[in-house]
C-alpha cells in the first residue's frame, strides 16, 4: 500500500495539540465526534475560529449552549431518530439485497445484477482500528471485483490539522471496483421528488464522505474510482418502502473542499488563546462567557439551522451591532461598513466616502426613501429601529 503524500506531522506536535484541545474541552469531558453534517456547517463557514476550535477539541457544543444561558433547539428529535433507524434497518435487511438492487437500477444498470453481496465485518478497536480496518476492506472489495456492501465504515479527513472520523451510512463497491456513497434519510420522496433544502443539506454531507473516501483510494496503488453521484435512499411517498435517486454532489464536494482548505489550523487558533482557557460546561457561566468570547465568531442567521451555539451569537452580533447579523448577503453589499451604526452613519452622509459605491447606494436609498415619506429634511428619521430589526432588508 502506498503512503499518501502529506506533509509529516512530529509525534511530539501531534501529542501536544491533543493535549491542548484536551486542556480546552475540559480534563473530565470525552470529546465529541465531528461528523460529516457538523463539518459541512463548518465549511460552510470557514471564517469562524470559534465553532472550528470549539469542533477540533470535541466540545459538546448542545452541553456547552445551555450552559451560557441560550440553549439551542437545533437538532434531531428522539422520535425523527429512532424512525431513522428503523428504516435504515429495513433497507438493509437481508445482507443489503435491496440497497444493492437500488444502487444497480440508480447508478449502475449494465452492471452484473447484484444476486448475493458480501458484506465485511468491519469492527476494530478504537476509531483509528476501525479507520484501517474500513481500509483494508475496500482494497480487498476492489481486488475482488463483485458487488460489496460496507455498512457504517469509518473513514478519516484531516480538517485543520486535526483528524475528523466521519461514519456514512453505506459504501458500496462495484464490480468494476468505483465506490458510491449510500445516503439513507427518513424524509419522504414524494412522486419521485422530496424536499430541495433537505436534498441539499444530504448532498452536502455525502460531499464530505466522498472528499473521504478519495483519501482512501488516493493510498491504493492502482486508484479507484469513487463516484461523484451518490445514492439517496429515502421512504417512498408515506410508506415505509424504500425508493432512491441519484445526486450529483461534484459541485458541492468542490465547495467543500476549497472551503475546508480555508479553515484556519486549529493549532494555530488555540495558540492565540489566553493560558488557562477551558470550555468545560461546569465553569461558572462568566468564565464560561468570558472563554467563548476570547475566540472570534463569524454568525449569519444561516447559523441558525446548523450551530447549537447560534444564538448565544446572534445575541452578541446584535449586541455590537455587526451587519453580519442582518445576512451574509447584505453584509458582502456594504463593504467596509461592518456596523449598523456605520450604515447609518453613511446613509446620513454624516461620514463615508462619497465614491465608495456602498456608500452611494445608501445615500440614494436614503434620498428615496425620504422622497417617498414626503420628508426631504430626514432621510433616515425613524428608519435606525427599522434597518436595524430587518434581517431581509437591504439598503442597495
Amino acid at each position: 500500500m502506498r503512503e499518501p503524500n502529506r506533509e509529516r506531522v512530529p509525534p511530539a506536535r501531534r501529542t501536544g495539540l491533543r493535549q491542548r484541545l484536551a486542556e480546552l474541552r475540559g480534563p473530565e469531558v470525552p470529546p465529541q465526534p465531528l461528523d460529516a453534517r457538523a463539518l459541512a456547517a463548518l465549511a460552510a463557514n470557514p471564517g469562524c475560529k470559534r465553532r472550528a476550535i470549539l469542533d477540533g477539541a470535541g466540545v459538546n457544543k448542545t452541553a456547552l449552549a445551555s450552559a451560557l444561558g441560550s440553549p439551542s433547539a437545533f437538532g434531531q428529535s428522539q422520535f425523527a431518530f429512532m424512525r431513522g433507524n428503523a428504516f435504515e434497518a429495513r433497507v438493509k435487511a437481508d445482507g443489503g439485497a435491496e440497497l444493492l438492487r437500488l444502487v444497480h437500477e440508480k447508478l449502475d444498470a449494465g452492471a452484473v445484477p447484484p444476486t448475493a453481496g458480501a458484506v465485511p465485518d468491519l469492527s476494530a478497536v478504537g476509531p483509528e482500528g476501525r479507520t484501517a480496518r474500513t481500509a483494508l476492506a475496500l482494497r480487498e472489495a476492489t481486488e475482488a471485483g463483485v458487488w460489496t456492501l460496507l455498512d457504517h465504515p469509518l473513514l478519516a479527513l484531516d480538517v485543520a490539522g486535526s483528524p475528523a472520523f466521519l461514519e456514512p451510512d453505506a459504501v458500496v463497491v462495484h464490480p468494476d471496483g468505483s465506490w458510491t456513497v449510500v445516503e439513507i434519510k427518513s424524509f419522504p420522496m414524494l412522486d419521485g421528488s422530496a424536499d430541495a433544502a433537505k436534498v441539499g443539506a444530504a448532498a452536502r454531507q455525502a460531499a464530505v464522505y466522498v472528499l473521504a473516501l478519495e483519501r482512501v483510494a488516493a493510498r491504493l496503488d492502482a486508484t479507484p474510482e469513487v463516484r461523484h453521484t451518490v445514492l439517496l435512499v429515502c421512504p417512498k411517498d408515506f410508506s415505509n418502502l424504500p425508493t432512491a435517486s441519484a445526486v450529483d454532489v461534484r459541485k458541492q464536494r468542490s465547495v467543500t473542499r476549497r472551503q475546508l482548505d480555508r479553515l484556519t489550523r486549529i493549532e494555530d487558533i488555540a495558540d492565540l488563546l489566553p493560558e488557562g482557557t477551558c470550555f468545560s460546561p461546569d465553569l461558572p457561566t462568566a468564565d464560561l462567557t468570558a472563554a467563548v468570547e476570547s475566540v472570534p465568531a463569524t454568525y449569519a442567521p444561516e447559523c441558525l439551522s446548523a450551530c447549537e451555539l447560534a444564538f448565544h451569537c446572534r445575541d452578541h452580533s446584535r449586541a455590537e451591532g455587526a451587519v453580519t447579523s442582518l445576512g451574509r448577503s447584505l453584509r458582502a453589499e456594504l463593504g467596509g461598513l461592518t456596523t449598523i451604526t456605520d450604515v447609518l452613519s453613511a446613509a446620513r452622509g454624516e461620514t463615508g466616502d462619497p465614491t465608495d459605491p456602498a456608500v452611494a447606494a445608501l445615500r440614494r436609498a436614503a434620498r428615496l426613501r425620504a422622497e417617498a415619506l414626503g420628508d426631504r429634511t430626514g432621510p433616515l428619521i425613524g428608519g435606525e429601529k427599522q434597518l436595524a430589526e430587518a434581517p431581509g432588508h437591504t439598503a442597495c
